[in-house]
């Protein structure tokens, strides 16, 4: 059912971000040492990269596709259109608490301001959707032989109903609400 070693790949890759994350935001306020924080914090892309390579490899020898291996081109997709705002909210916090900055300001509950917050998120959905069809195509076409690449390919109705389940419980339900 699962192929431990990308499953525990995608879980490294998880512990990984969080472990480069924490470090970074560390050595950046309390240790006060900012570059080699910046440096940790600019790394944690190598971890999709290393996910990736994995997966890539996996494919390559001709694994049989499992769910774990859709499941990895969804995460990338996350990862990479996810990550970085999920830095920017950590490294405001880690400021404020540590280095003087200003308090963080919660997410707007109602209004426009909501909706436009809400927007913005389902834009990112749709950015990490387009990531991890492009990551499943592109495995697809470079290292999955054609029966790997259709097994891959089967994650888009998935990819479709997430969407559609987000933009309902997102966007329209808080512009319901306004």
């Amino acid at each position: 059912m699962f192929d431990t070693h990308i499953t525990a790949f995608i879980i490294a890759s998880e512990i990984g971000f969080w472990i480069a994350l924490a470090l970074g935001l560390l050595l950046r306020y309390p240790l006060h040492l900012p570059r080699p924080g910046a440096v940790v914090l600019a790394l944690i892309p190598l971890i999709d990269i290393v996910l990736l390579v994995a997966v890539a490899m996996d494919l390559h020898r001709g694994s049989e596709v499992g769910h774990i291996h859709r499941i990895a081109g969804v995460y990338l997709g996350v990862s990479v259109a996810f990550g970085p705002s999920v830095v920017r909210w950590a490294d405001r916090r880690v400021a404020y608490l540590f280095a003087g900055g200003e308090k963080p300001v919660p997410a707007p509950k109602d209004g426009p301001e909501a909706f436009r917050n809400e927007c913005r998120s389902f834009g990112q959905w749709l950015i990490a959707a387009g990531i991890s069809g492009a990551v499943i195509l592109g495995l697809g076409a470079t290292v999955a032989d054609d029966t790997q690449s259709a097994a891959l390919e089967s994650v888009f109705p998935m990819l479709g109903v997430v969407t559609v389940i987000w933009l309902i419980t997102g966007p329209v339900w808080v512009l319901a609400r306004t």
